[in-house]
């Protein structure tokens, strides 16, 4: 009477899939786990900036550490607007505007001139290419002075122009724009050339509607960058009609008085256009920064 071996390959197999399934189980719960701690770490400033927004300057500065206000100050929501020393409704209405027309400027220069340089042929068109390169490599406070001499001969201090128009270009944008137009499907080009299109009609009508992920993405970057300037608003913005929101906020720190809860609250009001822009662009944000792989 013969025996026969089990079949090795055959048992080794659902014990390499339950490893594998613990494996995966273990892993996944990892991940999840990491992702939480993250989350929470990137919540925990929103929540400081909410709590003491809603707190009293005592409550804020006092030893004993509360969680949560003893008594909500609704009240707080409007001291900014209610402040007589600082417009913080005219500075939140002056960051709108700088950060809108910065963020259209900067898509539709350095746009164009990406294109140019990935898809106009010109024999000089790697020698601009590297001059652009070139203006990454310059520190920004080398610019400044000479920037501020330039628009104060002008006479655009206090005003929008100066501003904005100084920042309306960006080398690192520009070499972004290059590297995706690159990687664009040149068949629609052509298509659209044998309807008869040029560059610019090629670009305009169907470039840009096809690349609205990566814009969204460049877009969003955009505007918090020109949201969040500082040194240079504060500059330019010498009358307080001029001031942007984060100067109108440093404004409330003096060497005499800090107004805390007032800091918190012009804060806690200061990021919600950032909020609402990042809601609204993040069905197109993900997929445009996958894009932003440098290629080519």
């Amino acid at each position: 009477m013969t025996t026969t071996a089990p079949d090795v390959r055959k048992t080794a197999k659902p014990a390499k899939a339950a490893k594998a399934k613990r494996g995966g189980v273990i892993g996944n719960t990892g991940l999840y786990l990491a992702t939480g701690v993250a989350g929470l770490l990137f919540l925990i400033p929103f929540y400081l900036i909410i709590r003491n927004a809603l707190m009293t300057d005592p409550e804020i500065t006092g030893e004993e550490w509360k969680w949560f206000p003893t008594s909500i100050q609704w009240s707080n929501f409007s001291e900014p607007f209610d402040d007589v020393t600082v417009d913080f409704a005219r500075s939140l209405w002056n960051s709108v505007v700088v950060a809108v027309l910065h963020t259209s400027g900067i898509l539709l220069i350095c746009s164009m001139a990406g294109y140019g340089l990935a898809r106009i042929p010109y024999k000089h068109a790697n020698k601009v290419f590297y001059a652009v390169l070139v203006t990454l490599m310059v520190p920004t406070a080398v610019t400044f002075v000479p920037s501020f001499v330039l628009v104060s001969s002008l006479g655009w201090v206090d005003s929008y122009r100066g501003l904005i128009i100084p920042g309306l270009f960006s080398g690192f944008t520009c070499f972004l724009f290059r590297q995706y137009f690159l990687g664009f499907p040149k068949e629609l080009e052509e298509a659209a050339r044998v309807d008869g299109l040029g560059y610019w009609g090629a670009y305009w009508r169907v470039v840009v509607p096809n690349s609205l992920n990566f814009f969204a993405a460049i877009a969003t970057i955009t505007f918090i960058n020109g949201w969040n300037a500082f040194l240079w608003p504060l500059v330019i913005g010498q009358d307080p009609s001029a001031w942007t929101v984060q100067v109108a906020l440093s404004s409330y720190m003096t060497n005499q008085t800090v107004n805390y809860h007032l800091i918190f609250m012009a804060t806690a009001i200061s990021i919600l256009p950032l909020i609402f822009v990042f809601l609204f662009l993040q069905r197109w944000l993900v997929q445009g920064i996958a894009q932003t792989g440098i290629k080519g």
